[in-house]
């Protein structure tokens, strides 16, 4: 087979994979849209109704108003979700920064030995976590509040977060530093100045996947959070499944309404996203 021939079909079998790939990512959500705007009626034909022959917004109508009891609910836990995963991503991001910058330019005893029982935790399955986070949060109080989850999610978050961090910043030349030090300016001036503009990648690379992982969290926010007005969207979501029936036109309007924040974070910024993963996997 000729070396032409050879690159032909790693090409051809490439845009099948990819393409495979994408019906992967796709198909789900467009079924899930497509039962959204059906009827209860609709959705529970069998066999399934692919395409409705009468489409409706009544349900993201009901979930997105906040006359009916139902909006309510619904828009009081997006609200809590926005909360604790903004405050999870935020809070995340100022002790990524500057842990990650530790790591990289200090040298002092015990550093690595520090950095990789900072990776130490992700070796383990979150639920291995759960009782003792949730003793602890009992004697701190926390229970049934948004803090406890904002705290657990740092601790599932930022040790991916500094190590994604501090592998972008090794690529990052000290020589830039130096030079802003040479000119005047402090280490924290050079830090802001310098490294923080050609860092943005990386940070908001860290601020993606903080986002996404306190959005999409459910066990925790099963456990620590009793009180229904306090309930985020993943557990909240639970109301649609009843005794006797479910509600699978609304229960997909309202994962499909959960799933748009981060589809569209993730679409905006993914430029930067896999710019920092490339350029964090690089060792100097």
């Amino acid at each position: 087979m000729s070396t032409a021939k050879r690159v032909d079909f790693w090409r051809v079998g490439g845009w099948v994979f990819l393409t495979l790939l994408l019906l992967f990512a796709i198909l789900p959500m467009a079924w899930m849209l497509l039962t959204s705007i059906k009827t209860q009626f609709a959705a529970a034909q069998y066999p399934p109704e692919w395409w409705p022959h009468s489409p409706t917004l009544q349900n993201y109508t009901r979930l997105l108003s906040p006359t009916s009891e139902v909006g309510q609910e619904f828009l009081t836990y997006l609200l809590n979700s926005v909360w604790v995963s903004s405050a999870t991503t935020v809070i995340g991001v100022i002790i990524a920064v500057p842990a990650a910058y530790a790591f990289s330019r200090f040298r002092f005893p015990g550093r690595k030995t520090l950095f990789y029982a900072v990776l130490l935790r992700n070796m383990f399955p979150g639920v291995v976590f759960l009782i003792p986070l949730f003793i602890m949060m009992r004697n701190l109080r926390l229970v049934d509040t948004e803090w406890s989850l904002i705290l657990t999610y740092l601790t599932f978050g930022l040790p991916l977060s500094i190590w994604l961090l501090k592998g972008f910043y090794d690529n990052i030349p000290p020589q830039l530093e130096q030079a802003a030090r040479i000119d005047g300016a402090s280490r924290f001036q050079a830090f802001l100045c310098v490294v923080m503009p050609l860092s943005s990648p990386g940070i908001i690379a860290t601020a993606i996947y903080s986002f996404v992982q306190a959005w999409n969290e459910y066990i925790y926010a099963l456990t620590f959070l009793t009180s229904k007005e306090k309930l985020t969207l993943p557990v909240g979501l639970q109301q649609f499944f009843t005794e006797y029936a479910t509600d699978w036109p609304g229960l997909m309007a309202a994962a499909f309404i959960m799933s748009v924040p981060v589809v569209a974070i993730f679409l905006v910024l993914q430029r930067y996203f896999v710019r920092a993963l490339a350029e964090g996997a690089v060792k100097s």
